[in-house]
C-alpha cells in the first residue's frame, strides 16, 4: 500500500512519489534523453537523425548520414557528458550510433 502524503508536501514531492510509485523513471528518461539530443546537436545533425533510443544505460542514435556517423563517432565521451550535463544526472554511459 503506498504511503499517505500530507497535505504540507511540495508538489515536486507528490510528483517524484508518484514516479516511483508507478515506475515511470525509464519513460521519463527516454523522452528526456531525446530532447536533450535535439536541443545540444541543432539542426544540422537533427535532420539526418531518425530515431533515438535510450535501452539501459545506452543511447542508440540511428543516423541516415553515414559521413555524420562516422564524424560524430569520434566525440562520443562528448556527446555523453554533455548530455548527461544537460539532464543533470548520469544518466546515459555509451553511445551507438547506427
Amino acid at each position: 500500500m503506498a504511503k499517505r502524503l500530507s497535505n504540507e508536501n511540495s508538489i515536486a514531492d507528490i510528483l517524484k512519489e508518484i514516479i516511483q510509485t508507478n515506475n515511470l523513471e525509464k519513460g521519463l528518461n527516454q523522452i528526456s534523453v531525446a530532447d536533450a539530443w535535439k536541443n545540444l546537436m541543432g539542426n544540422g545533425v537533427n535532420n539526418y537523425t531518425k530515431d533515438v533510443i535510450l535501452k539501459g544505460s545506452t543511447l542508440y542514435v540511428q543516423l541516415t548520414s553515414s559521413v555524420l556517423r562516422e564524424e560524430l563517432s569520434y566525440g562520443k565521451q562528448k556527446i555523453i557528458s554533455m548530455i548527461n550535463d544537460e539532464l543533470g544526472s548520469e544518466i546515459v554511459k555509451d553511445v551507438v550510433l547506427r
